[in-house]
């Protein structure tokens, strides 16, 4: 932590609501957010879609604040707000001045309980969500194939459905649906609050206190019972030909551990191993593939760490010019196969370690960021020392520990190697 940064407080109120304060003294303003943990993955089977369903729902106002008046309140006052939702977690902020912490927690609070639902608003609502899935994953190439291969990759586990849902079932959400989620996931026991600012600890447990310590404990938090993906046997393969594709490109993902189901450091190195290969421009696959040799326009990597059950890594890759999506996965299979024998140069390890540790240092500099790096945290079962630990683990890993992940996790045989081309 920076000089403006103090001791970051942890405490639970009475009723089991877990409370997180960060304390940022450069401006007199507050960041407000409630994560709640659940998310699309805990969506009932069949009913997809109902946790994304729900977070717009809940813009819709309680008895106290009708329709508008949060949104109206928090505008008055300069604040902005949003919200999003994960396949872990569903979450909602506000930003304002340090004076206004108090109103949000009422507001928020006060949604925590008291939602009304009026059916045909909820029905409009779920027009929008429709709509919305229209625009952004039917009518788009790459997000239909995205959205096929995460369907490929998890076959038994709810993160193979998509967090807006299924068309046919949303199309089938109603009201009665949506009450029954809020009824049991939207409770102080299954929530965190975390506060990002200008504040100290005893005054948000005093505010906390006053707002959501006057919500009785409902009865134990949920537990997530999801079934386990088992273990890919066989390379699958994805294809999507359209029309619309104005670029071909080649994706592939593979089934790892994350920080929620690993406990021998693996999710470190995979996180190293992200950045070394495709995190940056000067990553190892855009060095070879984009500027070494005209075999791609674009590479990159990524890895989803921050899971409750297992993660994966995904590469993406742009072909240049007159090479085929099959040439280019070679080319991207030989690099794999290198530096699992032989690992990587120790100055491009140590770039990409100091790279990943800076940008948790520049984090800080952003209120709402730093809040969400937390949240996510306890949302997927990890702890604050985890966060603050992490920085120590990364530095840790090495070259030993890369070729180990990339020999157990990044194998061929049983990856989802995606292409999407123009329709002829």
């Amino acid at each position: 932590m920076s000089a403006e940064h103090g001791r970051i407080g942890h405490f639970q109120l009475e009723n089991g609501l877990d409370v997180v304060v960060i304390p940022d003294r450069r401006a007199p303003v507050v960041t407000h957010m409630v994560y709640y943990r659940n998310g699309a993955a805990d969506d009932p089977h069949g009913k997809s879609g109902i946790a994304h369903f729900l977070e717009h729902l809940m813009f819709k106002g309680t008895k106290a604040h009708p329709k508008g008046i949060f949104s109206e309140i928090v505008a008055d006052l300069g604040g902005q707000e949003n919200a999003f939702t994960g396949h872990d977690y569903t979450a909602y902020y506000q930003r304002v001045a340090r004076e206004h912490l108090e109103t949000m927690m009422a507001l928020e609070s006060d949604r925590m309980t008291g939602l009304v639902l009026k059916k045909p608003e909820v029905l409009s609502e779920r027009d929008v969500i429709l709509e919305e899935r229209k625009m952004h994953v039917d009518a788009d190439p790459a997000s239909q194939i995205y959205e096929s291969l995460q369907a490929a990759l998890f076959t038994h586990h709810p993160y193979g459905t998509p967090v807006i849902g299924w068309e046919h079932e949303i199309a089938e959400l109603t009201r009665e649906d949506a009450l029954a989620y809020y009824r049991r996931f939207y409770t102080p026991e299954n929530a965190i609050l975390l506060v990002a600012g200008d504040v100290t600890e005893d005054e948000v447990r005093a505010l906390a206190e006053k707002t959501y310590g006057q919500i009785p404990r409902r009865s134990a938090a949920p537990v997530r019972n999801r079934p386990k993906e088992p273990p890919p046997r066989a390379e699958r393969t994805v294809l999507l030909r359209d029309e619309r594709v104005e670029q071909p490109a080649a994706y592939r993902a593979y089934l790892t551990p994350s920080h929620g189901t690993t406990q021998n450091g693996d999710a470190h190195a995979l996180e190293v191993l992200s950045q070394l290969l495709g995190g940056s421009n000067a990553s190892l696959m855009q060095k070879e593939l984009v500027v070494n040799r005209p075999v791609a326009v674009n590479v990159s990597s990524w890895y989803r760490n921050d899971a409750v059950d297992d993660g994966y890594f995904g590469i993406y890759a742009i072909p240049g010019e007159g090479v085929t999506l099959e040439a280019l996965d070679g080319e991207i299979d030989a690099i794999l196969r290198r530096v699992t024998d032989e690992g990587f140069a120790d100055a491009d390890i140590r770039r990409a370690k100091t790279r990943l540790v800076a940008d948790l240092i520049y984090a800080q500099d952003n209120q709402a960021q730093l809040a969400r790096i937390y949240g996510a945290a306890l949302a997927t079962g990890g702890t604050i020392a985890d966060v603050q630990d992490w920085p120590e683990k990364i530095e840790a890993v090495t070259n030993d520990d890369l070729k180990r992940v990339l020999d157990r996790y990044l194998k061929r045989k049983v990856a989802v190697i995606g292409h999407l081309e123009k329709a002829a």
